[in-house]
């Protein structure tokens, strides 16, 4: 048996990495961005984006919230079969977020129960977690994000039929894009999930937006979809702060599973232009 992964590491991680994540956009999405403001042609695109950059400068210098939605927060912890988790390796992490946001003054935007009790609960818990076994000795990581409001509300589930195929995900992707993209403060990284089933694809789709958007999928079928799913979303021509251009969207990343005969589970999560998500090795 390899090493054990303990509660309070978890805790720390965590702890540690919220006021970061809220202050300062990971080197890969900055530099997106930059790159698609040095590509627009679209004049209005093109103030956007260099307000997005100029905004990115100022919340990492004064260390202020890139944006006032400071999100819920989701941590997976990813595991090698060699490791192991001592009880509830979650148990510290609310108390990891309350403290930080409390202590970082960033905005809390949980409410207790979705239907029967929608008071705040003033410490922006609780977290939303998972354990996600993979097959890699030695490995143990920490993904954690910071996920708006506007974005989560415009992704969506849809159980295609199989013979929808590929291009029934083009389309389906797209029409979500026309729908919900400006109200995801656009230029996106939209993560996606095809397979498992209705409740699993969702978390396909949140785990494929951790992959930086200077890496493709290692394998070339994946990073294919991935490239003719982001011209078909760049062809929108919706933009930057949707008032038109050539950046809709900054990636398309995919993930994908093994599903049943009659299903084509399909999940579209946008990441807005504030994709505040890291990886901890722990």
């Amino acid at each position: 048996m390899g090493r054990t992964v303990t509660a309070r590491e978890v805790a720390e991680a965590v702890h540690s990495a919220i006021p970061r994540l809220a202050w300062e956009l990971p080197a890969d999405i900055l530099a997106g961005l930059e790159a698609a403001r040095d590509a627009e042609e679209n004049e209005r695109g093109r103030i956007v984006l260099d307000q997005l950059v100029e905004n990115a400068r100022i919340a990492r210098t004064d260390r202020v919230p890139i944006c006032q939605d400071t999100g819920t927060v989701w941590v997976s912890l990813e595991i090698g079969p060699d490791v192991a988790v001592q009880g509830d390796v979650f148990s510290g992490v609310d108390g990891a977020v309350a403290r930080a946001y409390d202590e970082a003054r960033l905005r809390k935007s949980v409410v207790a129960n979705a239907i029967f009790d929608r008071a705040n609960t003033n410490d922006n818990t609780p977290a939303f977690t998972d354990i996600h076994p993979i097959d890699e000795p030695g490995a143990a990581r920490l993904h954690i994000m910071l996920k708006g409001g506007g974005s989560d509300n415009a992704s969506r589930v849809v159980m295609l039929v199989p013979g929808a195929g590929r291009a029934g995900i083009v389309d389906a992707l797209v029409e979500c894009v026309r729908e919900k993209a400006a109200n995801a403060c656009p230029p996106l990284v939209v993560g996606i999930g095809i397979g498992a089933t209705f409740d699993k694809v969702a978390g396909l789709a949140k785990r494929a937006l951790m992959r930086p958007i200077d890496e493709a999928a290692p394998d070339g079928e994946t990073a294919a979809l991935e490239r003719e799913l982001l011209e078909a979303v760049n062809a929108t021509g919706i933009g930057a702060g949707a008032l038109g251009g050539l950046s809709t969207a900054l990636a398309v990343r995919v993930e994908t599973a093994p599903c049943h005969i009659a299903a084509l589970p399909l999940a579209i999560n946008m990441g807005c232009s504030a994709m505040r998500r890291c990886t901890v090795d722990l």
